[in-house]
């Protein structure tokens, strides 16, 4: 077996959603799912088909999001793995919904932080070990941090002011 990382791609710093799927009728589902729940929605979706013709199979909204979904899926070539690009939604807004479509087994991470994919290679092929999400950790929250975070969830509208 051999392990490696892959960076996930994304040089606009967008909200994504990683996570593992299992069968060719995914990409309808998650366009329904979305598009019902966020009018207007902005997103590609690609996922890593694992048997028959082992495609990268994908849908979405906005071109240049459903082309950075397929170049990322395409270097992930890992069993049933799919990526989700958000354009103007957030993983919050979305993640309930995905939880709800039958075809999705797991989340790995839901975020718009660097990420690297931790992937072991054997003769049978790639699956997803992990995610490094984000950055090491470097304190704990002081008072006045607690006070910046409350702050910043009532600007953007998450929780009344």
């Amino acid at each position: 077996m051999q392990l490696q990382t892959v960076k996930i791609e994304n040089p606009d710093e967008l909200n994504f959603v990683l996570g593992q799927t299992h069968f060719i009728k995914t990409a309808e589902d998650v366009h329904e799912a979305l598009v019902t729940t966020v009018p207007g929605i902005k997103f590609g979706f690609a996922f890593c088909e694992s048997s028959g013709p082992r495609l990268v199979r994908f849908t979405g909204t906005d071109d240049a999001l459903i082309e950075l979904a397929k170049k990322n899926a395409l270097k992930l070539a890992a069993g049933h793995v799919f990526i989700l690009f958000l354009g103007n939604a957030y993983p919050i807004n979305v993640l309930r919904t995905l939880r709800d479509v039958p075809e999705i087994v797991r989340f790995f991470c839901a975020t718009a932080n660097p990420v690297e994919v931790i992937i072991a290679e054997t003769e049978q092929g790639r699956g997803v070990l992990g995610v490094i999400d984000g950055l090491s950790t470097l304190g704990v929250e002081t008072e006045k941090d607690i006070q910046e975070r409350k702050d910043f969830l009532r600007n953007i509208g998450y929780k009344i002011k």
